[in-house]
């Protein structure tokens, strides 16, 4: 679909529109806040949130739509402002992990901490995850997001990244499931 949140909500708007689908599958790298994952990990979400959706206040905390109440945070398909995926313990051969989706990737580390205090649980940080799983539960299509560790979520530093290594693994797990389906 290519990266961040409008063009996965563009190309599921399409694919919705135009196709009877039985499942949906997002596979992508993703940024880790769990130190105790590592590069190459590949794991599913069972939850996303748009965590940079929201406001920044005359002070520099960030408030989010459900907390301004401009999005109820129980409001179909949110639970507690999060998105859940039911069915992630399905595929229990992956380990789950809990995501945010962002529009920008963090790299500054005020900014990271920030970001750990207010969403204490998620584990990993993509630009996609939100809005897949809101088109799917939305529409009630069965899904599953696969997320292959790229790099920590740290302060900015491209040569601490291993994307190569995140696609072979993401690949190999890819594959695994493909011929779980069909083997």
């Amino acid at each position: 679909t290519g990266v961040g949140l409008p063009l996965m909500s563009y190309a599921m708007g399409k694919v919705l529109g135009s196709k009877e689908t039985s499942l949906a599958i997002n596979a992508g790298i993703a940024g880790a806040l769990d130190p105790e994952m590592q590069i190459g990990d590949v794991v599913q979400i069972a939850s996303e949130r748009f965590a940079d959706l929201g406001v920044q206040e005359a002070d520099g905390r960030f408030t989010s739509v459900h907390e301004l109440g401009l999005i109820d945070p129980d409001t179909p398909p949110f639970r507690g402002g999060k998105l859940l995926n039911e069915a992630a313990g399905n595929f229990d051969f992956l380990p789950a992990a809990h995501g945010i989706s962002v529009n920008k990737v963090h790299g500054f580390p005020s900014d990271i901490e920030a970001l750990r205090k207010k969403y204490p649980d998620a584990q990993v940080e993509s630009m996609e995850g939100a809005a897949f799983f809101y088109a799917c539960l939305a529409e009630g299509l069965p899904f599953l997001e696969v997320r292959s560790i790229s790099n920590y979520v740290e302060a900015r530093n491209r040569e601490n990244w291993d994307v190569p290594l995140a696609i072979e693994r993401l690949n190999e797990v890819l594959i695994e499931l493909i011929e779980s389906f069909f083997g």
